[in-house]
């Protein structure tokens, strides 16, 4: 099942990188920009999460909420965060509930090999729970200012 613009986006709840439980719904009221990326300090996804964190304040300014999810854990996203020191939630998908009800995970291959991962993609999500932009072709060097125009 793909989700699609207007459609309710799935709730969960999972654990951030300090170990702090995070559920969606808390940031109701709020516009989210919630990405997903396929592991913590790779190239591509170090790209893309540096991105949001130089253009933060635009982000925050145009009224975002910025959390980012992998399958990485939360030792994982801890060390990420303060290597890159990003000033925004990363939610430890550990068991995939979330990749899964965002239909992100999926069948990829690389060097010949086939293999499941998480297909990057970001969800833009309104104040309702909306989602109200979705973005598969995701400019990792640009991201912020994909979601910002």
């Amino acid at each position: 099942m793909s989700l699609t613009i207007g459609d309710p986006a799935p709730d969960f709840t999972s654990t951030d990188q300090n170990g702090q439980p995070i559920k969606l719904s808390d940031y109701r009221g709020k516009k989210v920009v919630l990405y997903f990326y396929p592991k913590d300090d790779t190239p591509g996804c170090t790209a893309q999460a540096c991105s949001l964190r130089d253009n933060y304040a635009s982000l925050k300014a145009a009224g975002y909420e910025v959390l980012g999810v992998s399958v990485d854990d939360q030792q994982a996203h801890k060390k990420f965060t303060s290597k890159y020191d990003l000033p925004f939630t990363l939610v430890a998908d550990t068991d995939k509930q979330v990749v899964e009800a965002y239909d992100v995970w999926k069948e990829k291959s690389m060097y010949g090999r086939n293999f499941m991962g998480t297909v990057r993609t970001t969800f833009l999500i309104d104040e309702n729970g909306i989602i109200s932009d979705i973005i598969g072709k995701v400019d990792t060097k640009n991201h912020a200012e994909q979601i910002l125009h």
